[in-house]
């Protein structure tokens, strides 16, 4: 007996066919805010987390939260693994000041802070020079006392005598940032800048723009830490006693040779160019996604999605589509944020972008926090 037909039975079944975004609607997303944001007033600082009470918090909050970890499938094979973990273990616990400033609420009394950590030597400051100019400097950060020592002791390069003496000079000159050549002997400070501890501060001069004294940047005290300090305080000159405490004779406090400044090294920590790289690029990249946006500001949680590469993480209709095996979303390790920041934190460049007076936080009232370019 023949079955019954269809009129639909000659047609076959096909599978349902995946498709990209068209060049229109990834247009139209682009210019979603097609208008200017509301703005019902400034967020002063970018924190999230409400615990952070002092400096030595914020450093080391900001270390451990640098990176997010490794998604578990992303698409990373075990040598792309192996190459990120790497790569942020040799990585040294250096903090920007601009960023330390982001997650304060008062500069002032983050200033003075910073400033009795040192003398307690508690806390460290690190001045490269040449590295951008005034509020946007990377170059000028801070490092526990703590995370020296760990880092001086993981060395290879320095013997465990000359480990102890670098330390117990530095104990004894807590506001410089400088070491004297003539405190060590030739053989001693080239273990010291062959390991990354100690660099020539012969480029110093002129590396901020400014019209400085070569030696200027070898003080306790940075351009722009004074500026931050209340008018007619000590901190508006650098503090008391700056100028001695930094390692330079009553003498010679009218000013130095070039000379003189030879015979100074700058302190540093070890793998500081990657660091600073991986930062700079950073920040570029996040100023550069904002610029897609009209009028050079974002929604907060957009942003966000940007720098992630696109991958909603939260999205209940990009979680439907996963589960009914329609997922077009990208891999995180074909993304930029894996391919060449490592896993960045996006949260942790804002604040450094924040920090340095590129970007500012405000509130919209209709779709959260967002942001914009200054």
């Amino acid at each position: 007996m023949r079955s019954a037909s269809s009129a639909f039975s000659s047609y076959k079944q096909r599978k349902p066919v995946q498709r990209s975004r068209s060049n229109c609607e990834q247009a139209e997303q682009e210019d979603f805010f097609g208008e200017k944001l509301d703005d019902i007033g400034l967020v002063i600082t970018p924190a999230t987390d409400l615990s952070l009470r002092d400096v030595a918090q914020i450093t080391r909050y900001a270390n451990t939260q640098m990176f997010d970890s490794l998604p578990g499938r992303g698409g990373f094979t075990s040598t792309k693994i192996a190459e990120i973990l790497n790569f942020r273990r040799s990585l040294p616990a250096f903090i920007t000041t601009a960023h330390v400033h982001a997650l304060s609420r008062s500069p002032t009394v983050t200033e003075r802070e910073i400033f009795e950590l040192m003398k307690a030597n508690a806390l460290r400051k690190i001045v490269i020079p040449g590295r951008g100019t005034g509020g946007s400097a990377v170059g000028e950060g801070l490092v526990l006392f703590k995370d020296l020592e760990a880092m001086l002791e993981r060395s290879d390069g320095v013997d465990n005598g000359m480990k102890q003496k670098f330390l117990d000079h530095l104990r004894a000159h807590p506001l410089t940032p400088g070491v004297a050549v003539t405190a060590f002997s030739s053989t001693e400070l080239s273990s010291l800048k062959r390991a990354g501890f100690l660099t020539s501060s012969a480029s110093s001069a002129g590396s901020y723009g400014l019209d400085e004294g070569p030696c200027t940047a070898l003080t306790a005290t940075s351009i722009s830490t004074i500026s931050r300090a209340a008018s007619g305080s000590l901190a508006a000159i650098g503090g008391e006693g700056a100028v001695v405490e930094a390692g330079v004779s009553p003498s010679l406090r009218r000013g130095c040779s070039q000379s003189d400044c030879s015979s100074i090294l700058q302190l540093a920590l070890p793998n500081m160019g990657p660091y600073l790289r991986l930062l700079t690029t950073a920040r570029t990249h996040l100023i550069f996604l904002i610029r897609k946006s009209s009028f050079y500001e974002i929604p907060l949680y957009l942003l966000r999605e940007r720098w992630d590469g696109g991958i909603s993480k939260g999205d209940a209709a990009a979680q439907a589509n996963k589960s009914r095996g329609e997922s077009s979303e990208v891999l995180p390790a074909r993304t930029k944020k894996w391919k060449q920041f490592s896993g960045l934190c996006f949260e942790w460049v804002l604040a450094e972008c924040v920090g340095s007076g590129m970007l500012e936080l405000f509130e919209t009232g209709s779709v959260g926090r967002a942001v914009r370019i200054l």
